[in-house]
């Protein structure tokens, strides 16, 4: 691939580890193998009464802030790649970490990717504590190691993202987004593909009200099936979802009262 042919697009809510990913990002400008993008894209998913400034480092390449109104992933990402008119679009998370040699090994796979291949997978690691039990927060976004298709690191033909219209904005929260993306690609005729390069996911601080936005997952895998029938987890090649610990603990709880 060439310079030009490649933007990064990131979807903030303005969290402070978007920083340190442009400013990764940026470092690896000096990479002989790195692949330069035309432009990144910060999408601002902010409600948009919301006018603080984002904290972006000096970057080598082109860089454009958008809003998208606090609408959610799909909505923001959906902003991100219609903006940019390259021919592919990778898109980064804002909370992940890219190593020194992420930009020459997404070139790699881009370069290795058939014609048919709408998009192209990075291996996340999820760094968990050695000195400890993970706790079930922490054993929860581990399972983003083993998940098909989440964009915390994937890149898209654009063509692609155009041919099914991109992310389903009735898709709120992170959360079934990306799997509804990657089963209408496939039913669309497309390929999709596992790379050779890699991010770091480290496990956010959780509050106290995590659990109640795990539940809340339960209303897209209704989405899902509503809109890809009862066996839409074999033809996403998903699983049971990452919030069944929360499903466990609320069971135990209601035991517990039951028995008291």
């Amino acid at each position: 691939m060439t310079a030009g042919q490649l933007a990064v697009v990131i979807p903030t809510v303005g969290r402070p580890s978007l920083r340190a990913l442009l400013t990764g990002l940026a470092a690896q400008a000096h990479d002989p193998g790195h692949l330069p993008p035309a432009e990144v894209v910060v999408v601002d998913d902010r409600p948009l009464g919301d006018a603080r400034a984002l904290d972006l480092p000096p970057l080598p390449w082109p860089v454009r802030v958008v809003r998208s109104g606090g609408r959610g992933p799909a909505a923001a990402r959906n902003a991100g790649w219609r903006t940019a008119g390259a021919r592919w679009i990778a898109f980064l998370d804002d909370d992940v970490e890219v190593p020194p040699d992420w930009s020459a090994r997404l070139a790699a796979d881009l370069a290795a990717a058939a014609p048919d291949v709408a998009g192209v997978q990075g291996t996340v690691r999820v760094p968990l504590p050695a000195h400890r039990r993970p706790t079930d927060w922490e054993r929860n976004t581990a399972g983003l190691e083993t998940a098909w298709w989440i964009t915390a690191d994937m890149a898209f033909r654009r063509e692609a993202l155009a041919e099914v219209h991109g992310f389903d904005e009735r898709f709120p929260r992170a959360f079934r987004e990306d799997a509804d993306l990657a089963l209408r690609l496939r039913l669309a005729g497309w390929r999709l593909a596992r790379g050779e390069r890699a991010i770091v996911h480290p496990v956010r601080p959780a509050d106290a009200r995590v659990s109640v936005r795990m539940q809340a997952g339960a209303a897209s895998d209704a989405l899902m099936r509503a809109l890809h029938g009862p066996a839409w987890r074999e033809l996403a090649q998903t699983g049971r979802g990452r919030f069944r610990w929360h499903v466990a603990t609320v069971a135990a709880g209601v035991l517990a009262a039951a028995a008291a």
